[in-house]
């Protein structure tokens, strides 16, 4: 018998966790979701009948909740872009002696569990709060504009949980370019906008294509946010899940899954191939 080579070896264990808490729960949740309860059984009871109406049905219900959750993905990626990339320059080329400092305190809010963050934002953009007093005062909002529950709030909230999701991938993008390559830019007459434009943003590329990736794909499903700082008109598909299932609706809860991972699925695809890293216009 052919001698098993060592490399094949080492991969097995790997490929046995693959199977056992992502192949494996991938199966079962197809099998779910073609199921439809049983007539007369106990609650949470189902049987396989191959009901792909499920996934129709589903969408129809909750196709609002999809949109929602993508566009609210799609603003907190945003914002947390426009945030990220100044801060992460920053920490590449002005940090200088803090710069080792300067990234804990980037990573700070990860030592804080991610529900007592969504509750902190509750509680700052609440009427209690440091934002809406000073805002009313300067006449920026009336007294009856309140923050919380709303579209903004969720937003907000996303972007700022996930803010180092986006950081961390382009502050490694950006402090691998090379200085002499910027002071060059200059060299050729090229004034600062130029040379973030044809030099420095193309070379942070991959960085950009990682932290957009990191900060929608579980933005998009996220339901924390829209619990705690939005209202009843701002949940997303994650809130429609974790409701089904506590009913319990495994097929309904397992069929909108399916759909949120292939909607994602295909906008990751179709954005690597649009904003790849090899051809930067």
């Amino acid at each position: 018998m052919k001698k098993i080579s060592t490399p094949y070896l080492l991969l097995l264990p790997g490929f046995a966790f693959l199977f056992t808490f992502f192949v494996f729960p991938i199966l079962s949740l197809a099998q779910v979701s073609t199921a439809t309860p049983i007539s007369g059984g106990d609650v949470g009871e189902f049987e396989q009948t191959l009901r792909f109406r499920n996934y129709l049905e589903a969408f129809l219900e909750s196709r609002e909740h999809f949109g929602r959750s993508l566009v609210y993905a799609l603003l907190a990626t945003f914002i947390a872009l426009m945030i990220s990339y100044p801060l992460a320059y920053a920490l590449a080329f002005k940090s200088g002696k803090y710069k080792n400092v300067l990234l804990v305190l980037v990573v700070a809010p990860f030592f804080t569990s991610f529900l007592l963050r969504t509750v902190a934002w509750k509680q700052i953009l609440g009427e209690e709060g440091f934002v809406v007093p000073p805002l009313r005062t300067l006449g920026l909002i009336s007294e009856s504009t309140t923050l919380t529950s709303t579209a903004g709030a969720v937003i907000i909230g996303m972007a700022y949980n996930f803010l180092p999701f986006m950081t961390l991938p382009l502050y490694a993008s950006i402090d691998r370019i090379d200085p002499r390559t910027l002071e060059a830019s200059g060299d050729l007459y090229a004034n600062g906008f130029t040379t973030f434009r044809k030099v420095t943003l193309p070379l942070s590329m991959p960085g950009v294509v990682a932290g957009t990736l990191l900060t929608f794909i579980p933005a998009a499903g996220d339901y924390v946010n829209a619990e705690l700082l939005g209202g009843p008109n701002n949940t997303m598909i994650g809130n429609v899940i974790q409701s089904r299932f506590l009913i319990p609706d495994y097929p309904t809860t397992s069929a909108l899954s399916f759909m949120l991972m292939a909607s994602i699925l295909i906008i990751v695809i179709v954005y690597i191939r649009k904003a790849g890293t090899d051809e930067v216009v």
